[in-house]
């Protein structure tokens, strides 16, 4: 038994030599990954907006595609493609042949996805040094290629949950690095291959006519011991069995894999694995909410269904739930955190202590295996992203004093947050999409407090562009040198949304610019301002409307935000007097607003509150 534990790990330390050797000879990727990523991005529909929030191709350094959102690089600065993990996004369109492109891709995930078509049948070519490859809980059709028998560093292929018909290539058999395989819920048919390692049943079942490994024997062939004429009597009738049962045979198969994406429309594998959990605790903060469990939230969310995302972003996806008395909360699936549960359970009870009218409260929290859920309220008009950049054209604009509104009440509450709460609290990760709106369009800020729970590798330069600090154009320009979070960060990102309200423009894609330019919001609004041309900056639909003076107004106090030297811009106090003076005349707060804070330069923030050092 030693002496076989040694041999694998010799073989596998010998595979990730030969591997890193392949890198360095004739594999290195740079732009032939840039190359492949453009053609991913170009071949596949994404209508969630995964991809176009932080694949920005502008950025030419070296290592910038090592920041897209599921893309694992060899080393954060260098563009060569490790793995990429696009599960559970929404993803439409058929395979992406780009992926021929990453030569130095070991592991390929478009799990859970609405993937179509055919799996190419020179797939082997493509992914010649991948270790896993998971295609599950798509819409694949067609044949399973043989040309994966090549693929010879194969350790797990998942493929159930699709469309997939015909048999299953014998020939997988030989491949000798196999520890899982999973073809269940397809339309395949004829004997199983013979793996090296004992693949579960499970793993084949809801297919029509697989047979053979450790499901029923294969029929035998009859015998060719008949007279021919009772054979060609009997031809004519046996075709005709075949075809009819062959037929019906295939509809309620067909019929099983609707019905059973109709039960579970997304086939989220993840959730799959919490039944045995369901009895897990949902720790409540409020004394009056009822006791609820794991169990109570799958329902709500439908298995914690794709169709009830709601919003989602770096530190997890946001599932709309709805309870058994009509009860609206939301729901957050929080990303990989390597926090001790005694950790999380410690930072939890502290942000669940946080109340303010324009921080979204932290209702409770589940732990469930290696899952761990929050609880929020919910907000009914969805975020600020999606009314100020909504994916219908005709969708209605969000008019002025609807906008200062928003600006005044995520400003006062950041502002408390800085200044009044004990202890203090760095946001981290502002942006227009963590902004949340009620009925009444008041805003309350999400997500406060939650980049600290992230793993630890994500507090390093690798995250710059969609890591703990927030997305791609919100980042304040001093992260990339200092890698510290201060209150001055949190404030340009601030100004960044204030931008975005002002101008109706996204962070990243900024539709007023000449096509050269290939910057920031805030870089275009630099631009303009250094012409002295920043009043065209302003949203043309907002203007002639008797506000213009309170336009320009709110101009100069986003620009003055978004300064790029991090003395020059103001305190979050001194944005939320400066707003809330615009918005006087509107009536929109009341009179015992924020005290006046003492001295609260970002010396005055401990540690803990500016960024965790792990």
């Amino acid at each position: 038994m030693v002496i076989k534990r040694r041999l694998a790990s010799s073989l596998v330390y010998s595979l990730r030599f030969l591997i890193i050797i392949l890198g360095f000879y004739g594999i290195s990727g740079t732009q032939t990954d840039v190359n492949c990523l453009k053609r991913i991005y170009k071949s596949v529909k994404d209508p969630n907006g995964y991809l176009n929030g932080t694949w920005d191709f502008s950025n030419k350094t070296e290592g910038s595609i090592c920041r897209f959102y599921g893309i694992e690089c060899w080393h954060p600065e260098e563009s060569r493609v490790l793995n990429i993990k696009l599960s559970e996004i929404g993803l439409q369109g058929e395979f992406p042949l780009g992926v021929e492109d990453c030569k130095s891709l070991t592991g390929l995930d478009l799990s859970g996805n609405s993937l179509s078509g055919p799996i190419p049948s020179n797939i082997s070519k493509m992914i010649q040094y991948v270790t896993t490859l998971d295609l599950s809980n798509n819409n694949f059709s067609g044949d399973i290629p043989a040309g994966l028998v090549n693929c010879t560093y194969l350790n797990d292929i998942y493929l159930e949950h699709n469309q997939l018909s015909g048999n299953i290539p014998l020939q997988l058999g030989g491949l000798s690095r196999i520890k899982s395989f999973n073809v269940a819920n397809n339309n395949l048919t004829g004997q199983v291959p013979k793996f090296e390692v004992n693949i579960p049943k499970e793993n084949y079942a809801n297919n029509p006519g697989l047979c053979g490994g450790p499901l029923e024997p294969c029929p035998v062939p009859p015998s060719k011991s008949h007279s021919g004429i009772i054979a060609g009597g009997a031809a004519g009738g046996v075709t005709l069995v075949i075809v009819v049962a062959g037929v019906a045979f295939y509809y309620i198969s067909r019929m099983k894999v609707i019905r059973k994406k109709q039960e579970d429309p997304e086939g989220n594998r993840w959730a799959k694995t919490l039944k045995t959990v369901k009895a897990a605790k949902v720790s409540m903060f409020e004394k009056s909410a009822s006791k609820m469990k794991l169990d109570d939230l799958m329902k709500a969310t439908n298995n914690f269904s794709n169709n009830n995302i709601i919003n989602s972003g770096r530190t997890g996806a946001m599932y709309k739930a709805v309870m058994p008395d009509e009860t609206l909360l939301t729901v957050k699936r929080l990303h990989d955190s390597q926090r001790t549960e005694k950790e999380f359970m410690s930072e939890m009870n502290t942000l669940g202590s946080v109340r303010h009218q324009n921080l979204v409260p932290l209702l409770g929290y589940c732990i469930a295996k290696k899952e761990k859920f929050l609880v929020y309220k919910y907000m009914s008009n969805g975020s600020l992203y999606d009314q100020l950049h909504p994916s219908e054209p005709e969708a209605e604009i969000l008019e002025w004093p609807v906008r200062l509104k928003i600006a005044i009440g995520a400003a006062k509450g950041l502002a408390w947050m800085h200044h009044n709460c004990n202890p203090r609290i760095l946001h981290r990760n502002i942006s227009s999409k963590c902004i949340l709106l009620d009925h009444d369009f008041q805003p309350g800020l999400s997500d406060f407090g939650l980049a600290r729970l992230m793993n630890p590798i994500d507090t390093h330069l690798s995250t710059f562009v969609n890591g703990e600090f927030g997305d791609f154009g919100y980042v304040a320009p001093e992260y990339a040198r200092t890698l510290v979070a201060t209150p001055k960060g949190d404030v340009f990102s601030f100004g960044t949304v204030l931008l975005e309200l002002i101008t109706g423009e996204k962070p990243t894609q900024v539709t007023n610019a000449p096509e050269t330019f290939k910057g920031s919001l805030a870089e275009w609004i630099s631009q303009l301002s250094e012409k002295s041309d920043l009043h065209s900056a302003v949203d043309k639909r907002l203007l002639g409307k008797g506000v213009d003076n309170e336009l320009f107004q709110f101009l100069k106090i986003a620009c003055n935000c978004v300064s790029p030297v991090p003395k020059e811009r103001p305190s979050m106090f001194e944005v939320y007097q400066l707003l809330r003076a615009i918005g006087e005349r509107y009536r929109f707060t009341a009179d015992d607003e924020i005290m006046i804070p003492r001295e609260t330069s970002d010396a005055n923030f401990p540690d803990e509150l500016i960024v965790s050092r792990e």
